[in-house]
């Protein structure tokens, strides 16, 4: 038996329109699971859809930073409600918006979504495993591995498989912006180092990948720690 964090990045979740089929082999494996006696933590982000609701609100007047991050914060919320959904029969009732909450995990899955402005579902995912004495995350998005650059815009950009939470934050700085693009935010990694968690960086899309993660076998991804 093993309790296990899992970060959805809202690319996963609607990359431009719902991608329901890769929700449905993503619950699948999820179910699957769940019968070796595994529990999840499962917390949505709010990808494509907070990013359409921030460019429409900017292109109508220029917006406070908190305005921005409420915005991502309720898409991460509408994410999280449809991802409770598809688990209804075996997910803990309601979504969970506050990571430091006093909260009974009761059932085999519990659903989280953003808390409040400053920081993004990362940095909850690092306060629900604090809270619930989990000591691996798996950050699942779009992105493989972390890089030493950007490699959307470096074609010499390498990938690492392995580094130590110093290295990381040497990469992704320290400041927090709510249309940050990176692996893992800043203040997330900042709690996480201190709490010395284990972060999987995987890409979501190779569920097979995901296969691999959650039995302990050698997979495509970066460990920090």
């Amino acid at each position: 038996m093993e309790t296990f964090v899992i970060s959805l990045g809202g690319s996963l979740i609607v990359p431009d329109n719902i991608d329901v089929e890769f929700l449905k082999s993503f619950r699948k494996i999820i179910l699957k699971h769940i019968t070796f006696g595994n529990r999840f933590i499962l917390i949505s982000g709010g990808g494509r859809t907070a990013r359409k609701y921030m460019d429409a609100a900017n292109k109508i007047r220029n917006l406070h930073p908190e305005d921005l991050d409420w915005l991502g914060i309720h898409s991460t919320r509408l994410n999280a409600h449809l991802i409770r959904t598809i688990f209804r029969d075996v997910a803990h009732t309601p979504v969970i918006k506050n990571p430091t909450s006093k909260i009974k995990f009761e059932k085999q899955i519990l659903v989280a979504a953003g808390w409040k402005p400053g920081c993004s579902t990362d940095f909850d995912a690092v306060l629900l495993a604090k809270n619930l004495g989990v000591k691996t995350l798996i950050n699942l998005s779009n992105v493989e591995y972390v890089y030493d650059k950007d490699p959307r815009k470096f074609e010499d950009a390498k990938k690492i498989e392995k580094l130590s939470w110093k290295a990381f934050r040497k990469i992704v700085g320290s400041k927090w912006d709510p249309g940050l693009n990176m692996p893992f935010d800043p203040i997330a990694s900042k709690e996480a180092e201190k709490l010395d968690l284990k972060v999987v960086i995987a890409n979501g899309k190779d569920l097979k990948n995901l296969e691999k993660i959650l039995s302990g076998k050698k997979f495509k991804g970066t460990i920090i720690n």
